[in-house]
C-alpha cells in the first residue's frame, strides 16, 4: 500500500496545506484523500486516546512486522458527529504516540470513494472501515483495528466475517462491513475478522477501554 500525492495547494500564513492522495495497493486505486494538513491536533479524548493505542501496542496488536509496515489503527468518535481521530498513517513504528501522530477524518463519501481529513499527518489507509462503522452504529465510540494471527484463525467464520475478495482499505471492505451490521449479529458481539486481509480483526464499543477489553476476551 502506498500513497501518490496528486496535487497541492499552500497557505503559508495560517501553515496549513491542503493535498489530495490516491491510495494504492497492487495498482488498485482504493480511494482519495483530501487531507488538510494542519498543525498537531488537541482534543478532549487524545491522551485517553494515547494510553489505549499504547496497551494495543504493548500486546502486539497494533504495531509493525521486521520490514517496518506498521499495522493496526485505534479511532474514538469526536462528539455526536460521524467525524472521528484516527491514528495516522504508517504510525505502527512508533512506539508511543502524541498529538502529531492522530488526524481528524471530517467526511467520508463511500459512493464517490472520497475521504477528507485534517492534522499533521494524513488519516489511516483503514479510516473508511472505521467511518462504516461510526455511521452505522450511533452508540459506538472507539474502533479499533488489530493484527493478531492465532485469533484471526481461530475466530475465522466463527464471528462476523467479511467476504473473502474484500482488500483492506477498500470500497468493496466498507460494503461488506455494511452488510455485516445489516444482517448478522455483529452489533452485539462487537467483533468481525476480515477474511481477505490476513490477521485482521476490527472490535469496536462504546469507549475505548470497552474496544480493548472486547479484543482482550476473545484472544
Amino acid at each position: 500500500m502506498y500513497f501518490i500525492k496528486k496535487e497541492a495547494e499552500g497557505d503559508t500564513e495560517n501553515s496549513t496545506h491542503s493535498y489530495l492522495w490516491l491510495m494504492i495497493d497492487e495498482g488498485y486505486i482504493k480511494f482519495e484523500i483530501h487531507w488538510n494538513k494542519t498543525p498537531p491536533l488537541e482534543f478532549p479524548q487524545l491522551e485517553t486516546l494515547i494510553y489505549w493505542r499504547q496497551q494495543c501496542f504493548l500486546h502486539n496488536l497494533i504495531g509493525a512486522y521486521p520490514n517496518r509496515i506498521g499495522f493496526g489503527n485505534i479511532s474514538v468518535r469526536k462528539g455526536k458527529s460521524n467525524q472521528f481521530y484516527i491514528s495516522g498513517s504508517a504510525t505502527g513504528n512508533e512506539k508511543i504516540l502524541s498529538k502529531q501522530h492522530f488526524a481528524l477524518v471530517t467526511k467520508v463519501d463511500v459512493a464517490s470513494n472520497q475521504l477528507w481529513c485534517e492534522g499533521a499527518i494524513v488519516a489511516s489507509s483503514e479510516s473508511m472501515s472505521h467511518a462504516i462503522i461510526y455511521e452505522k452504529l450511533p452508540w459506538v465510540n472507539a474502533v479499533i483495528h488489530a493484527h493478531d494471527l492465532a485469533m484471526w484463525q481461530r475466530l475465522l467464520h466463527q464471528v462476523p466475517t467479511t467476504a473473502a475478495d474484500a482488500p483492506y482499505g477498500s470500497p468493496e471492505m466498507v460494503a461488506s462491513i455494511a452488510e455485516l451490521i445489516d444482517t448478522t449479529n455483529l452489533a452485539e458481539q462487537k467483533i468481525f475478522v476480515m477474511e481477505g486481509h490476513e490477521e485482521g480483526i476490527f472490535v469496536f464499543g462504546t469507549d475505548v477501554e470497552k474496544a480493548f477489553n472486547v479484543c482482550m476476551n476473545f484472544s
